[in-house]
């Protein structure tokens, strides 16, 4: 298959483990959840090995701790890190040359940080209208600073590089996966409004 490493990218991140990691920034603090994360991540790359282990390995956490922050309320410790990763993409020639369109959800994401952070009291509240909402924007944010963490390291951290992928491949694979994340974001957000919210619900009241 053309670009077999550009499809393993995309094939990898489509796991289990992406409509788990808002689900598990709530229910558990910032840090218990980054390790219980990692310690998830580092297993299931054992148990079944891929060639590009390192994006799920470093993502995941990540975007449990953007969580765990989020519920807490904490915008600034998450907005720094989204910052710094999406500047480094715009800087590096990939960002200006890669089509806009691929990281529209991106970009968003980057404007809901602080009003998700600012609803989170919701989370603990009475009111499932507004525990809904706020559920709804942290698994975004969440969801896709998964995504950039894997742009991050695949074009500013050079992994590209270390692959051997072209930029023809990086082109095809943004192309490919922005397809496959929009999906993944509307699938993350449907599964923590049917999951996610009745969870919380039974939770508040043990």
């Amino acid at each position: 298959m053309k670009y077999t490493f550009a499809n393993l990218f995309w094939r990898a991140r489509r796991n289990w483990a992406i409509y788990l990691e808002p689900i598990e920034g709530v229910i558990l603090d910032p840090w218990a959840g980054f390790l219980t994360a990692l310690l998830g991540s580092v297993v299931a790359r054992f148990i079944k090995p891929i060639d590009l282990w390192m994006f799920g390995v470093v993502a995941e956490p990540v975007a449990v701790l953007a969580a765990g922050f989020i519920a807490e309320g904490r915008w600034k410790p998450v907005m720094a890190v989204y910052a710094f990763m999406l500047a480094a993409y715009f800087i590096h020639p990939f960002g200006t040359w890669l089509p806009l369109w691929t990281i529209l959800d991106v970009l968003l994401a980057l404007v809901l940080i602080y009003p998700a952070a600012k609803l989170s009291r919701s989370l603990y509240g009475e009111e499932n209208v507004k525990l809904s909402a706020s559920l709804i924007l942290l698994s975004f944010v969440a969801t896709v600073m998964d995504s950039l963490t894997r742009i991050f390291l695949l074009i500013p951290a050079g992994l590209y590089n270390v692959f051997g992928w072209p930029p023809e491949a990086v082109y095809y694979t943004f192309i490919e996966g922005a397809i496959s994340s929009y999906i993944e974001d509307a699938l993350v957000i449907i599964t923590s409004f049917l999951v996610g919210v009745p969870l919380l619900t039974v939770l508040k009241k043990c």
